[in-house]
Order: C-alpha cells, then sequence, then structure tokens
C-alpha cells in the first residue's frame, strides 16, 4: 500500500490580470480581465499531487468569509481530505494572491497571507491514523515560520518523509534542515538558504548542497528543467532538463513539480525517476492558465 501526501500549507484564492508587460518599481499598467482562480502554494501541491493519482491530506486554514467554501470545494472536488481544515471564526479573511501575468508567461505575485497565519503549530497531530514510514510531509513558507519547523520535526519524528520547498524564499536553521529529506528551492529561495547568491552550474550546485548538509538538494530551474544534488556523494549533481512547450502561464508550476515529486516518491520511485516526472509534470503546467489550469492528471494504479 503506498503512503499519503500530507500538505501542510496555504490556502487562497488568487486575483489574477494579465498585461502586456509587467509594471516596474512605481509604474502603472492596463491589464486584462480580472480572473478569479483558486489557489495558495499548499493547496496547489495538494492538487498537483491528486492529479497524479496521490491520496492526500490537506492541513491549513482558511476564513470564515464567502471565499472559503469556494476553496474548499475546488480542492475536494480533486480527492484531496479537507476535513482536517480549520475554519477561521474570528472574521479573519480566506488568504488571497494578486497576480499580474505577462504576455511572455511570467508573473508578479502579492499574498496577503489572512487565515493561513492561523494554521497551529501542531497541526500534523490532527492526522489521523498518525503519520508515519512511507508517508510524505510536504510544507512550504506560506504559513508561519514556528508552524514550518514543528511539522517539519514531527514528521521527521514518525520516520515520514518530508519535503520542504522554502517559498516564499526565507533563511532557515541548520538545525531544522537536518531533519528534511529534500528540499525544493528555486535559484532565489536557494540563495536564501546558503546566505548568497549560488551559480546554478554542476560546481555551484554541489557547494549548495555540501552547504546545506543533510537534505537532498532538488532546485527548479524554470525552463531548463531541475538539477538533483545527492546529500553525502560528495557533489554529484544530475540535471533533468525540461522539455520545450508553449508557455501560457508559469503561475504554479513549481508548486506542480513539488506536488509531481511528493506524489511519485509514495509511489515508491527512486529520487530520479520522482524529479523527472516532476519536470515533465511542470512542463505541461505551464501550457494553461492560472496555478492548476495546466497540471496534468494521472490515472491512479
Amino acid at each position: 500500500m503506498t503512503g499519503r501526501v500530507i500538505v501542510v500549507g496555504s490556502i487562497n484564492v488568487d486575483l489574477v490580470v494579465a498585461v502586456d508587460e509587467l509594471p516596474g518599481p512605481g509604474e502603472t499598467v492596463i491589464g486584462g480581465e480580472l480572473v478569479v482562480h483558486q489557489g495558495g502554494k499548499g493547496a496547489n501541491q495538494a492538487v498537483a499531487a491528486a492529479r497524479q493519482g496521490a491520496d492526500v491530506v490537506m492541513l491549513g486554514a482558511v476564513g470564515g468569509d464567502d471565499l472559503a467554501d469556494g476553496a474548499l470545494d475546488a480542492l475536494a472536488d480533486e480527492g484531496v481530505d479537507v476535513s482536517r481544515v480549520l475554519v477561521s471564526a474570528d472574521g479573519t479573511r480566506t488568504g488571497t494572491a494578486l497576480i499580474a501575468v505577462s504576455s511572455e508567461g511570467e508573473n508578479q505575485i502579492i499574498v496577503a497571507p489572512g487565515a493561513n497565519g492561523q494554521v497551529l503549530p501542531e497541526v500534523l497531530e490532527t492526522v489521523d491514523p498518525a503519520v508515519g514510514p512511507g508517508d510524505v510531509v510536504v510544507v512550504q513558507h506560506e504559513v508561519p515560520v514556528d508552524v514550518v519547523e514543528r511539522v517539519i520535526l514531527d514528521a521527521a519524528a514518525c520516520e515520514a518523509t518530508v519535503l520542504l520547498n522554502p517559498a516564499p524564499a526565507r533563511a532557515v536553521s541548520s538545525a531544522v534542515l537536518a531533519h528534511v529529506d529534500v528540499v525544493i528551492p528555486n535559484e532565489h529561495e536557494l540563495a536564501a538558504l546558503v546566505g548568497r547568491p549560488v551559480p546554478t552550474d554542476r560546481d555551484g550546485l554541489a557547494e549548495a548542497s555540501q552547504a546545506l548538509g543533510g537534505p537532498m538538494l532538488v532546485v527548479t530551474l524554470g525552463s531548463r528543467g531541475a538539477a538533483l544534488a545527492m546529500s553525502g556523494t560528495g557533489g554529484d549533481v544530475n540535471l533533468f532538463p525540461a522539455p520545450e512547450v508553449e508557455v501560457v502561464d508559469t503561475t504554479g508550476a513549481g508548486d506542480t513539480f513539488v506536488g509531481a515529486l511528493a506524489a511519485a516518491l509514495t509511489r515508491g520511485e527512486p529520487i530520479e525517476r520522482a524529479v523527472d516526472t516532476a519536470v515533465q509534470a511542470a512542463a505541461i503546467s505551464v501550457t494553461g492558465a492560472g496555478a492548476r489550469g495546466g497540471m496534468p492528471r494521472r490515472p491512479r494504479t
């Protein structure tokens, strides 16, 4: 029996406007029609994992507002277990992201966390039966830092596989990273982890992996694919190129990658194959609009 993907993270509603070019500092641009999508890095990763056939549990929080039902229904419709998502009772709003998408598919994102700030540090304890070996626990940085740290420590103590997507970028203590199995940053987030910009060639990534210590390092490289640096291998780095696709919207590509990687690991795929699976899924995801519009589906087996 395969394990579950347990995602601890944000649940947002995305307000998206298409523009010809992304605005610079202090610049106003005229965009197209406002479009509403369901989002949040945690929720997106849960959907991506569910579409890859995984058994997914979502742990997070939504507001006591008119956006909450739509956010939860969208997750439930994908087969994600939302029974343990907290619904705020104090008037806090559901998390909201303001997203501009350029004609080249690049984006700028501003997030108002809302109820995501109410996720409790002991949230993993709400999962029954207990988290254990075979489960993959996924966490990101759109919930409070004490939640991230507690979830990592609790999941590691239960011998689950721990995936950390350190987005948005912020530093993570070496004591916490020591309990992470796979850390999945992009280039900017990797710089925050090691405290300086890092070249994304083999030598630079090998050096970054050694600086981080224990976890396997998987760096997402956008249209270039991803790189895997195995811990304890003396700096070996494997590159996984992405296929060429027609880009519509890159929003959610990183989340697709993380969710697909988590799902592959619950199926028992070795990390190299899991990374390649995630690269292919992320490439497909950018061919659709919105964070979830292009996320691919894998039949359940």
